[in-house]
């Protein structure tokens, strides 16, 4: 395992963070010292079971609280997942209240006029301070803001609309990673009414248990490996097949199970302008009265699965045209839920919204020896080839890599001239690490189709057509339930520091401090372990029998398959961090603490009616309304009206599907969820 963690950019940071991280976010955390504890109790067989073992390390990677860091044992996520029978929701009675703490169904029973009951707050979780068991709870969420891991513990209409590669109901009623966490036999509430509710909690059994007798048989079964899984990249290029490893472009593009030939339903939102099927994007127009000029771009994802990659660049497209050719003057963009996809996509709808501005997106990568030399056979292997797209998968695999300097563009966005100028190293941070030179997209390559899934962005190649702003800055506000990140982090650091656009981010703990909308992962890629392995086995493949003796005594032979096989799903490392222009110091985003411009609470009607949450949000930023319970009081040099005059509650719509809503109680996590290969974050 150690050979794929040297590519994490973050450790060092994580032990000695910023202290607005470490008094905002999560506290220090010696990922090295919890690591090397585990190995020296496995020396010293200290274990008794292989799920002990398994689960403390599962959770050496979960406390780094990265989206882009993680390793889930076999033991762990490949013969049970854990779940609770009730979804709940946080919300303010009217908007301003703190918010409490409700069954969700509760919520909509009492939402639809069916309820034959007033429903009544929780107080207490298996004898336990609601909130403060919530509060604890949420700590196994993949997010690493506070906020956003109370947010992600209930039902939100945007992750349900996802559909099983979402986090469904929440991680308290075992979607997300709260699928990994027992949370005993059974539930007790405590309601504030006096009343006291006990359920049984549920297992997802996930192996085949046919002929399972006892504990051997579960090891000999599910956990042995084959001879071939201590094969290392030499040994794997000299073989012609690996049954573990994986050609998937690490750069840009994921493998993931995120869509499906069926349509997904979405239980809370309006019909739709235009959607893609499984609800990755979409637009609405709001029409009730006083909304009539407001369009709403629902971006829950940005995709990360190439065969869907146009769909949802042309939706996007569409539903500006629909909203321009409809004289809608303002945008919502909705990005609730959007835990990434692939980067490009992010790119490609701020050129859709900002033609003019270059975007700045700089990254880094970490320097190390492995990744030193696969950036110098990789440069050497593509110096015999054009850089175009007649070329075999193979090469074009490598002419497109980061690995290759002809690859990317230099900070001030020109062509890197050679390998060490690519390379680095440069030393920042505590202790200090070594990271690369700083890397930006170069948006006019003619290889972007490749880290792109197939699209070319917006404003360059063959769609340099796009040129025109179609809304005006202070005519769009980006809205935010904290689970933004990977892609969507890029996107919205492109909207926030380069285009100025406003931010309102939603729900909370319940207090009123400004809070963040970015919420999750900052890191702007993640590479598979199956991909590093993949990428070094190919720089085998080209090497003669002399040069790959000499690669093999590098780091590069220190890469085997041992820790896939052991991995119910693909391991993943933060690869690139993502560095805001003029940080000299370079300080990973993924460290910087950021509140949005407007923090608004989550009421009934918004758990129910995503159109709820729209017509709350442009009441609050257009229409002079009273929303904001944390955060500036003016938008754009607009003064909204925070002094408790008037706020307008926003119900729930006539047509809300009632079915769909109730169906929706049952979205889960899907467990063959395996997400990887660019930035996006495995839920």
């Amino acid at each position: 395992m150690r050979p794929y963690l040297k590519w994490q950019t973050t450790i060092s940071y994580l032990k000695d963070p910023p202290k607005d991280y470490a008094d905002k976010v999560q506290p220090p955390y010696d990922f090295w010292g919890v690591f090397d504890g585990i190995e020296a109790k496995v020396t010293a067989g200290t274990y008794a079971s292989e799920y002990a073992f398994g689960y403390d390390l599962y959770e050496a990677f979960q406390q780094a609280h990265d989206g882009h860091f993680g390793f889930t044992p076999d033991s762990v996520g490949s013969i049970f997942t854990f779940g609770r029978t009730v979804s709940l929701a946080s919300v303010s009675e009217d908007g301003k209240s703190l918010p409490v703490i409700y069954a969700y169904g509760d919520i909509l029973a009492a939402s639809f006029g069916n309820a034959s009951f007033t429903p009544s707050p929780i107080v207490e979780i298996d004898g336990q301070n609601a909130t403060e068991y919530l509060l604890n709870w949420s700590q196994f969420g993949s997010l690493q803001d506070r906020d956003a891991l109370w947010n992600n513990l209930f039902y939100i209409p945007a992750q349900v609309s996802l559909g099983t590669s979402g986090t469904g109901t929440g991680t308290f009623s075992g979607s997300g990673r709260g699928r990994y966490a027992y949370p005993g036999a059974t539930t007790t509430f405590v309601f504030a009414n006096g009343s006291t509710v006990n359920n049984q909690n549920f297992a997802r059994v996930l192996a085949n248990f046919a002929n399972i007798t006892s504990g051997a048989d579960i090891y000999r079964e599910f956990f042995a490996v084959p001879e071939d899984a201590y094969e290392n990249a030499l040994d794997l290029a000299v073989s012609t097949t690996s049954s573990a490893t994986s050609s998937a472009t690490g750069n840009a593009t994921s493998s993931t199970s995120s869509t499906s030939t069926t349509s997904t339903p979405a239980p809370g939102y309006p019909s739709p302008i235009v959607r893609q099927s499984n609800n990755l994007n979409g637009g609405y127009f709001l029409d009730q009265p006083g909304f009539e000029d407001v369009a709403v771009l629902s971006v829950p994802s940005f995709v990360g699965s190439g065969d869907v990659e146009e769909e949802f660049q042309n939706v996007n497209s569409e539903l500006i045209a629909a909203a321009l050719a409809a004289n809608k003057t303002k945008l919502i963009i909705d990005v609730s839920a959007n835990g990434g996809g692939t980067i490009l996509q992010g790119y490609d709808l701020f050129k859709q919204l900002f033609p003019s501005i270059l975007p700045y997106g700089a990254t880094r990568f970490r320097a190390h020896e492995a990744f030193d030399i696969l950036g110098q056979e990789y440069s050497a292997i593509a110096a015999d080839y054009p850089r175009n797209l007649n070329q075999t998968d193979d090469i074009l695999d490598i002419e497109s890599s980061a690995w290759n300097y002809r690859t990317d563009a230099d900070v001030n966005y020109e062509p890197f001239t050679s390998w060490p100028e690519k390379y680095g190293p440069h030393e920042f941070g505590p202790g200090p690490d070594n990271f690369t030179s700083i890397i930006r997209w170069n948006l006019s390559d003619v290889l972007t189709p490749l880290n792109s899934g197939g699209i070319y962005v917006s404003g360059y190649l063959n769609r340099s057509n796009v040129t025109v702003q179609p809304f005006a800055t202070e005519n769009i506000v980006l809205v935010y339930d904290g689970y933004c990140a990977s892609t969507c982090t890029i996107f919205s650091e492109l909207m926030r520091q380069q285009a100025g656009v406003k931010t309102i981010a939603l729900g909370g703990r319940p207090n009123y401090n400004e809070i963040q909308g970015v919420g999750g992962v900052k890191g702007t890629n993640d590479y598979p372990w199956s991909y590093i392995l993949s990428a070094i086995t190919e720089a085998f493949t080209y090497a003669n029998g002399t040069h790959q003796e000499e690669l093999n005594k590098t780091a590069l032979g220190g890469y085997s398959q041992l820790p896939l096989y052991r991995s119910s799903s693909g391991p993943v490392v933060n690869s690139r961090d993502g560095i805001r222009e003029g940080d000299v110091e370079e300080t990973p985003l993924q460290f910087v603490y950021e509140a949005t411009d407007c923090r608004i609470f989550y009421t009934p009607a918004m758990v129910v009616d995503q159109s709820a949450v729209w017509r709350t949000v442009a009441d609050t930023v257009w229409g002079g309304g009273n929303a904001c319970v944390a955060g500036s009081n003016t938008f754009y040099g607009n003064k909204t009206k925070r002094d408790g005059g008037v706020m307008r509650m926003h119900g729930i719509r006539r047509d809300v599907d009632v079915e769909a809503a109730w169906k929706g109680l049952s979205v889960h996590t899907g467990e063959s969820i395996v997400l990887g290969g660019d930035s996006i974050m495995l839920p």
